[in-house]
């Protein structure tokens, strides 16, 4: 499937900055970023909890806000992007 992963985390302090580089990192290893705050992720079921499961861990629930949003069909079929070229999953993707 795949999944927009967005986030604002809380960043008035150092925790909160570094709050805000363990939630990037999370999405780094399962996505790729499209925005600062936004990532395009193709996951299997299990991958998705893992994921919900790391951004729970390193989050602050109260404070911290990310939302994940699965789509139907594909990111490419849902995204229309304007300027800048967002990922095309189609296409190889080099890491």
């Amino acid at each position: 499937m795949d999944v927009v992963v967005t986030y604002d985390v809380a960043t008035p302090d150092r925790e909160g900055e570094r709050r805000l580089a363990r939630v990037a990192a999370v999405c780094e290893r399962y996505g790729v970023r499209v925005q600062y705050s936004v990532f395009e992720c193709r996951l299997d079921d299990m991958l998705f909890e893992r994921l919900v499961s790391e951004l729970l861990s390193v989050m602050d629930v109260h404070v911290d806000a990310v939302a994940l949003y699965r789509l139907t069909g594909s990111v490419a079929d849902a995204r229309r992007t304007l300027g800048r070229r967002g990922v095309d999953w189609d296409d190889p993707l080099v890491i």
